[in-house]
């Protein structure tokens, strides 16, 4: 990350946090929310969750458009962005990017404003940015973290053990499964369904074990359903959405001896990548150029694997959020 020498490497927050409100402010994206309430639940602070949207003209030119921007929220949003105004606001989002652009001047520098993930626009007009490597953004107010903050560490992972006992009676080793779903520049169809099929399966011939395989809101029926029928008889899961009951994915992470992650999802593998057993990929064709680079930064940091490679059962887990909070509070209290 820039900043190196305020960090604190053991991710042991400071006795003091700052005073006030956090607001963690996005759009309806679950993997915005994710990361912005990750950061905000690290900083020892009261935390309001705003999931705001904008208007035609803003949506179309955020963040770049400012001029009426309090009008970009729909009149019934705008009672939630108003004062007390926070000490400090998360954004993550190019909705977001606007408002906590917003809230720089609407506070006179008050609320030390935090933008994560690439605004496309000056740094400089947020107090902090949190853009990851592979963005490619440098600069004295930016912080690289290798991969997407997330809520995963030791004690989320032992919460989700609690909350799905069943799955460690499951014969070992336990191999969760997580597919995410097409992008610009990535093919994830049948064809590639029955590939990654016949590989873990191949794999699970040799080693035994059971396969815990989720789905997310992205990934193909089609390849959902030839999961389903590749499974029947294989111990483990499939979870396709909520008729299959609540969503095991922390259970799946707490309980995993491995962890099979499609290549499309920068959250999906930086969360694998946190629980600190071996995660594998499988990659069909070239990847688009930023998510090769981080790919590769994975690879490079002995984090991510080819599908059928020998990988140790145990790594050092990618955990970035406490040591980013750390960093983010020293700021916010020196002000």
């Amino acid at each position: 990350m820039h900043d190196p020498a305020t960090i604190d490497p053991s991710g042991h927050q400071p006795p003091h946090t700052p005073a006030g409100e956090c607001w963690a402010i996005t759009d309806q994206a679950a993997g915005n929310q994710r990361q912005a309430l990750a950061l905000a639940e690290q900083m020892g602070m009261p935390v309001r969750h705003l999931v705001l949207s904008l208007r035609a003209p803003w949506s179309w030119l955020s963040p770049r458009l400012t001029l009426g921007g309090r009008l970009a929220l729909p009149a019934s949003q705008r009672a939630a962005f108003a004062p007390p105004w926070p000490t400090l606001a998360i954004g993550c989002g190019r909705s977001a990017a606007l408002l906590t652009r917003l809230l720089r001047g609407l506070t006179e520098g008050y609320c030390h404003t935090v933008q994560m993930l690439d605004p496309r626009v000056e740094p400089s007009h947020w107090d902090t940015i949190i853009a990851p490597k592979h963005d490619g953004l440098t600069g004295p107010t930016v912080l690289n973290p290798l991969g997407s903050l997330n809520p995963v560490d030791d004690s989320w992972l032992a919460d989700g053990r609690d909350a799905s006992p069943a799955l460690g009676y499951l014969p070992r080793p336990r191999v969760g499964v997580l597919l995410g779903g097409p992008r610009t520049g990535i093919r994830m169809d049948a064809d590639y369904a029955r590939q990654l099929i016949e590989h873990l399966l191949a794999r699970r011939q040799r080693e035994g074990g059971s396969l815990l395989v989720l789905t997310s809101r992205r990934t193909p029926a089609a390849v959902a359903e030839l999961m389903r029928t590749a499974l029947r008889g294989i111990p483990g899961l499939l979870w396709t959405g909520p008729d299959d009951g609540n969503n095991p994915y922390p259970g799946v992470l707490g309980w995993a001896d491995r962890l099979v992650v499609t290549p499309d999802s920068v959250n999906m593998l930086s969360e694998a990548c946190a629980v600190g057993c071996a995660v594998h990929t499988f990659v069909v064709g070239n990847l688009p150029a930023k998510l090769a680079r981080f790919h590769r930064s994975l690879r490079e940091a002995g984090l991510l694997h080819d599908i059928d490679a020998d990988a140790p059962t145990q790594q050092v887990p990618l955990r970035e959020t406490a040591a980013i909070a750390g960093v983010l509070r020293r700021r916010v209290l020196s002000r």
